[in-house]
Formats: structure tokens, C-alpha cells, sequence
């Protein structure tokens, strides 16, 4: 038993500097497991052949249906970056707010919060921050450390509010280890947890996070003066539609599938998809009888999809009803043609797919060789000295809980979100998930936890993807300074959480009873 405790420091020791050594992520979690089961089983504390079951772990993360969610998430996100309608909207928002300093950050919040929704990519939403706010930002009277701080937390927002790949993932791995852990505590029947669960949890949290971000903008910047924006009239109410209303309807169609519960998380990905291409398409200086097209068929799936969320979906393929239904799905097919056609021809769709490659890649990537970090420690007999540890820490259920959410923010400042999921949840979340307590409260706190890795240094990748993108005449310390009262915000909404867990659990009950 010693000798299996020794070959786990090993393994974590080495698993820390791997990662800080700079070698790819996907290869230090998966390639030092593995040199330490074969250096361990030489010394007899490693039985090898737990390594028998790798490819059946393999295949079931590969055959899982729900993940298939992450691309389609993925490329909605991206699509809708490269439609350039964030711009406008910005745009729009500022003149509603008076294009005062406080207008202007107040309109990068609310429209973050609105294109987080949309999005979730939280590479693609900093940079896109950075290009179109930081200089309106700082025009506006902003010093330079508030407005980097503002952008880095604002392109985090998106990691909390729904929908968002982080909780299609903690949804997977929290569903699988709370149904583990429940049956090796003699509940054979407990009721699953879905990622539609985490999206409605995690609904109230989120706008939680903006209202605190909104009350402390309006609190600590000062109306200075406005800004030059390009157009200073009046919006009027045809700009705020033609801006507004196609992104939103998106949002209720995707988010409102799922929440209504005619469509899992993966079918409402390609939703999402189709309508992100739509849009994009519509952008692109197409025809005007291919923009009718394009935008004939995207009503139609909404009106399709509102009228399945009513309960009027269903109906017989011989009535009338049934007939319009079907000329509706082809419509949304020659518009769907029509709009991949005309991205394909513009090399939008290209790039894209290219994006959603490389992106799904890194997580896949993460979440096979996390598997082979999980069946080692188990190996090593690792399960047990946390079961061990738990039972004994003080506290009791809460005093783990609070001592998990501990070591996740910790990791967080060298780990990235992805990496800490398919590590802490597997091998610490047995511990707290095989009580009474509620899944839905414990993931949706891990969730906020997780978006303070974004923005903690030295490894936050929000603070990465801004001192990429801004210009040189903004210091790396004034970025760690201005993102400093956000992490102080976050904990304290991670706070508000942990004391009242009705946020998380009300409104999944309420939905799905």
C-alpha cells in the first residue's frame, strides 16, 4: 500500500510539471499515467492489466451522444463570430445608452451577456471583445486596466451562461460519477442528470454573475464624457429588430428546446448549427432571392420549433397540419443548401469548420487521455485514499464540498477547464455525489468555480487570448489588475450560490419536476 501511495505522488508530481513544463496538455495527462503504471507494475503495485479496459473506455467516451453536442456547440459559435453581426449589435447598444463611459461599459456587458448565450467560445468572444470594444473603451475615458479587466470578464460569461460547452461537459461527467457513485451507495434507481438540468441551474447563477458585474460598472465608473460614435441619432425600433431579434430568436429556439424537453442538448446543437450558418449566410452579400430563402426557411424552423415547444408539434401527415409541416422541413432544407452554398462559395464555411476542428480536437484530445488518468489512479488504489480522506475531513458533506471547490480554484491557476473537469470529477466528486446532495447545486458551482480559471494568472486563457490581441501599450500587470474585482465578483456570486442553493435547484425543478 505504500509503495501504490508513492507511485501516486509520482504520478501527480509529474502529471503538475508535465503540464507547467509547457508539453501539450492532452499529452501529459495521458503519457504520465501510462509511464507510471509500467514503472509501478515492475515494482508489483500496479496491476496492468487495468489497462484492458482503456479501449472500451475509449470507444464509450467516442459513442457517447451527448458529446456529440460539443462540436455542433463549437461551430454555432463560430459561425456566429464570423457573421460580423457582434459589431452592430455593439454598436446599437452603445447609442441606447447614451455612449456615456458608464453606456459604453454597461453596453459591453449586456451585449456580452447576450452574445455568451450565442457563442460560448470564450477564445473567439475575447478577441472579438478586444477588436470592437477596447478602443470605444478607452475613447470613452476608461483607463486602461478597467477596460482590459471588463473584456477578459465580460468573454468569460459565456462558461456560465447557457448554452456553454463547459456545462455540456461537467453535464457528461457529473451524470456518469453522481449514477456511480449512487449505486455503490445502495441507490440502484437514482434520477439521471441531464445537461437540460444544468442549463436550467445554471440560468439564474448566470444573470446573478451580470447583475453583479452591472451594479459594480455602475458604481465605480464615472460618466465622463461620450464618445464619437459613427452614427449619434436615434436607434430606431427596424435597427434594434433587424440587430437584435435574429440572434435572440436563435438563443429561445435552441435554449428552448431544450429547457421544454423536446430536444436533447445534441439536437438542440444542430439546431443551433443550422441557424448560426442561416445567419451567416444572410450576411454575406448573398442574392436577394437567396436571402428570402435563407430567411423563409430559418422562420420556418422557429415556427416549427415554438410550435413543438407549445405541445402542437405532433400532427397527422395526412391533415393539413401535416402537409404544412412538411413543406416547412423542405424549406428549411433548400434554405440550409442555399446558405452552406453560398458560406462555401465566401470560404466562410471552410474556415469555420477548420475552427471546429481544432477546437473539438484539444477537448476530445483532454477527455480520452482523462480517462487513462482515472483508470491508473484507480489503479494505484487512489479512489480509496479520497474516500478515506473525505470520511475523515471535518465537516462532514459540506466540509468536502468546500474542500473540493478549494482545490478546483487552485487548480485553476494552472489548469485549464476542461483539464480540471475530466480530473477532479471523476476521482474527488464520488465523495459528495454518493450523499443526498443535489448534483444539479454541485455542478453548477463547479461551473462558477471553473470561469474564475479563466481569469486567475499566470494561466488564464481569457488573460492569454487578450494579450494577444490588445495592443502593446497595455501592460500585462495592468491586465492582472483590472481582472482582479472580477475574480473577487465571481467568488462572491460563488458565494451567494453555496448559501443559498435554490438558485441551482429551483428552476430545474419548476421545468422538470
Amino acid at each position: 500500500m505504500i509503495l501504490q501511495e508513492i507511485f501516486l505522488a509520482l504520478m501527480i508530481a509529474g502529471l503538475f510539471t508535465g503540464i507547467l513544463a509547457g508539453i501539450p496538455a492532452m499529452l501529459a495527462i495521458a503519457g504520465v499515467p501510462l509511464v507510471t503504471a509500467l514503472l509501478a507494475s515492475a515494482f508489483g503495485a500496479f496491476d496492468l492489466s487495468y489497462l484492458s479496459f482503456y479501449p472500451a473506455r475509449v470507444w464509450g467516451v467516442m459513442s457517447n451522444s451527448l458529446l456529440v453536442a460539443v462540436p455542433l456547440f463549437v461551430l454555432m459559435g463560430v459561425l456566429l463570430e464570423r457573421a460580423q453581426l457582434a459589431e452592430n449589435m455593439l454598436r446599437v447598444l452603445g447609442r441606447m445608452l447614451g455612449g456615456s463611459a458608464r453606456g459604453m461599459a454597461l453596453a459591453v456587458l449586456l451585449f456580452s451577456a447576450m452574445i455568451a448565450a450565442a457563442t460560448g467560445i470564450i477564445g473567439a468572444t475575447v478577441v472579438m471583445l478586444v477588436l470592437i470594444s477596447l478602443k470605444p473603451l478607452l475613447d470613452a475615458g476608461i483607463p486602461a486596466h478597467r477596460a482590459s479587466g471588463l473584456i477578459c470578464a465580460c468573454g468569460t460569461l459565456g462558461q456560465i451562461i447557457p448554452p456553454s460547452i463547459l456545462l455540456v461537459l461537467l453535464g457528461d461527467q457529473v451524470g456518469n460519477t453522481y449514477l456511480e457513485a449512487q449505486q455503490r451507495a445502495g441507490n440502484f434507481a437514482p434520477i439521471p442528470v441531464s445537461v437540460g438540468d444544468l442549463f436550467a441551474g445554471a440560468l439564474l447563477p448566470g444573470l446573478l454573475l451580470v447583475t453583479l458585474f452591472g451594479l459594480y460598472l455602475a458604481v465605480t465608473i464615472r460618466p465622463a464624457r461620450t464618445i464619437v460614435m459613427p452614427t449619434t441619432a436615434g436607434v430606431s425600433r427596424r435597427e434594434v429588430a433587424t440587430t437584435f431579434l435574429p440572434p435572440m430568436l436563435l438563443i429561445l429556439a435552441v435554449l428552448g428546446s431544450i429547457l421544454a424537453g423536446v430536444a436533447t442538448a445534441t439536437e438542440a446543437a444542430g439546431l443551433g448549427a443550422v441557424g448560426a450558418l442561416l445567419m451567416a449566410a444572410y450576411t454575406s452579400n448573398a442574392s436577394r432571392a437567396a436571402r428570402l430563402l435563407i430567411a423563409g426557411s430559418g422562420l420556418a424552423a422557429f415556427a416549427l420549433v415554438a410550435l413543438r415547444v407549445a405541445g402542437l408539434g405532433r400532427a397527422d401527415p395526412g391533415s393539413l397540419a401535416g402537409v404544412l409541416a412538411l413543406l416547412a422541413a423542405a424549406l428549411i432544407l433548400a434554405g440550409t443548401l442555399a446558405a452552406s452554398i453560398r458560406a462555401w462559395r465566401t470560404g466562410m464555411f471552410q474556415a469555420a469548420l477548420l475552427e471546429t476542428t481544432k477546437i473539438s480536437g484539444m477537448v476530445f484530445g483532454i477527455v480520452i487521455a482523462a480517462s487513462l488518468l482515472a483508470l491508473v489512479f484507480r489503479g494505484l488504489g487512489g479512489d480509496r485514499l479520497v474516500e478515506t480522506f473525505a470520511e475523515g475531513f471535518p465537516g462532514g458533506e459540506i466540509g468536502t464540498l468546500l474542500m473540493i471547490l478549494g482545490v478546483v480554484f487552485l487548480l485553476g491557476f494552472i489548469l485549464e477547464a476542461v483539464e480540471i473537469i475530466y480530473i477532479v470529477v471523476p476521482l474527488l466528486g464520488p465523495s459528495v455525489l454518493s450523499t443526498d446532495m443535489s448534483p444539479v447545486w454541485f455542478a453548477v458551482l463547479l461551473a462558477m468555480n471553473l470561469q474564475t480559471s479563466f481569469l486567475t494568472p499566470p494561466f488564464g486563457f481569457a488573460l492569454f487570448y487578450f494579450r494577444s490581441t490588445a495592443p502593446g501599450s497595455i501592460s500585462t500587470a495592468q491586465i492582472y489588475r483590472g481582472v482582479i474585482p472580477y475574480v473577487i465578483l465571481q467568488l462572491l456570486a460563488l458565494g451567494i450560490l453555496f448559501a443559498i442553493p435554490g438558485l441551482a435547484t429551483w428552476l430545474p425543478q419548476v421545468i422538470f419536476g
